[in-house]
């Protein structure tokens, strides 16, 4: 369990082609103790995707992804050197500043507008379709793992705006129109959702 609360930027250092998969090296270049404090066996969310650490050595670590994470997220697209938002799972008795992210991806969303707002930004995502209904205006989304507010519901998905903090921080900083980018819903608008179907109430099919 996580909270989408980016603790830091890392990097694809080095990618190997597996039978089973896709096993990657990492590297934390601004926060060399991220990976220290790494044992074989953790759970750490790379864009809101957890994986698990496979091998640790020297400075680096290495996650591996099998076919179906790497079709149904962005990690197929990655390349070595490209930046990734990284966040170790929540130890009971820590604050939770985000919201409840499970780092199972949903689907791939896609960036399709960025607008500067004076120092901030607001960015429209395409929603696939059969996620749209567990998006909320004021509700939280976890977009690459980053916990977030949505600004606005549109027709085909939602509006988010960014502070320049997060933009700074985060992989964010870097969309632009066409970026494919991993979500999570929320936790607590599925099972409500399930809830509905379950007991009939008004609001199932909406």
């Amino acid at each position: 369990m996580f909270t989408g609360i980016i603790e830091t930027l890392g990097r694809v250092q080095r990618i190997e082609e597996r039978p089973e998969g896709r096993r990657f090296w990492m590297t934390a270049p601004d926060a060399p103790d991220f990976v220290k404090s790494l044992g074989i066996g953790d759970s750490v969310a790379h864009c809101g995707c957890c994986l698990t650490v496979v091998e640790v050595a020297g400075g680096s670590y290495a996650v591996e992804a099998v076919p179906e994470t790497l079709r149904l997220t962005t990690l197929g697209e990655w390349r070595e050197g490209d930046p990734v938002n990284l966040e170790r799972s929540l130890a009971l008795g820590e604050r939770l500043g985000g919201h409840l992210v499970q780092g199972h991806v949903d689907a791939a969303g896609e960036v399709t507008a960025v607008l500067d707002e004076g120092e901030g930004r607001r960015v429209a995502f395409r929603v696939p379709e059969g996620l749209r209904r567990f998006v909320a205006h004021k509700g939280s989304l976890a977009v690459d793992g980053a916990s977030l507010t949505v600004a606005a519901l549109t027709t085909d998905g939602c509006e988010i705006a960014y502070i320049p903090h997060t933009l700074a921080v985060t992989t964010a900083g870097r969309y632009t129109p066409g970026r494919r980018v991993n979500l999570e819903v929320d936790l607590l608008a599925r099972y409500m959702a399930r809830l509905l179907e379950e007991t009939g109430m008004p609001g199932k099919h909406s």
